[in-house]
């Protein structure tokens, strides 16, 4: 069974940085492409960061510039650098993974949330102004 578990999260004031890890276990076979999501209170879900098994890192407009994702040598730990933190960057964080065959290789799809089939539980992120 395939585990992810985010860890990470906390309260920074605007302006500070946070780095979030995903750990993940249980693959029977590589995940395709992995993402990071966030979903703030009343909003729908939506991808901030992805990057899969050839390197591309597709980033959310709104955290270009600001957030870095990456992952260890061996795939099992995924990455993401949030720097100059926004109040509006507050949500919950998730950790994604697509073990199945990509439906397609346009780029947008790693930042679909529709296009995952395995999630964290989430770490929580609040930045105060």
């Amino acid at each position: 069974q395939v585990q992810l578990v985010e860890s990470g999260g906390g309260s920074v004031q605007s302006g500070g940085s946070l780095r979030l890890s995903c750990a993940a276990s249980g693959y029977t076979n590589s995940p395709y492409y992995m993402g990071w999501f966030r979903q703030g209170p009343g909003k729908k879900r939506e991808g901030v960061a992805a990057i899969n098994n050839v390197g591309t890192t597709p980033y959310a407009d709104f955290v270009k510039g600001r957030f870095t994702i990456s992952q260890d040598s061996t795939k099992s730990t995924l990455y993401l650098q949030m720097n100059s933190l926004k109040p509006e960057d507050t949500a919950m964080y998730y950790c994604a993974a697509r073990t199945i065959l990509p439906r397609g290789s346009q780029w947008w799809l790693l930042l679909d949330p529709s296009d995952y089939n395995y999630w964290g539980q989430g770490t929580q992120v609040t930045v105060s102004s």
